[in-house]
């Protein structure tokens, strides 16, 4: 069974040609992908995951807001019991910061200039897909 993924622009950030690029990739390698598009929530970022069945949610932030906006939807998957749903992300996001994203629970960050071939083998080695 393929693994699913979630890409999702949350917050006000309206540049979404490198999520877009991120799911193009990902599809093309084998990946199912599902974009749920600009300016949403992270309450509705959760909502979609659960009502798609992903493995995955792959957020992208260029807005600075990554500290706020990654740890929200990771712990709203946790309240929803859905903490086996694997994120990461991506964006413009400083080194000093990945590190906490990761203690929080933010499997991978993907800063500007990552290959895309980086991101596909990432995903497919470190996201289980579901039976």
């Amino acid at each position: 069974m393929a693994i699913r993924v979630l890409i999702a622009k949350p917050g006000l950030d309206g540049h979404d040609r490198g999520a877009k690029i991120v799911a193009r990739a990902l599809r093309d390698g084998g990946v199912e992908v599902v974009y749920s598009g600009l300016h949403q929530t992270p309450e509705q970022i959760v909502e979609a995951a659960l009502q798609e069945d992903v493995q995955a949610i792959g957020l992208s932030v260029l807005s600075g807001a990554h500290m706020t906006l990654f740890p929200k939807v990771k712990a709203l998957l946790d309240e929803r019991d859905a903490a086996d749903i694997v994120v990461f992300g991506g964006g413009i996001v400083p080194r000093a910061d990945i590190a906490e994203l990761k203690a929080q629970g933010v499997a991978e960050v993907f800063t500007p200039g990552a290959r895309t071939t980086d991101i596909v083998d990432w995903v497919k080695a470190n996201v289980t897909p579901r039976d």
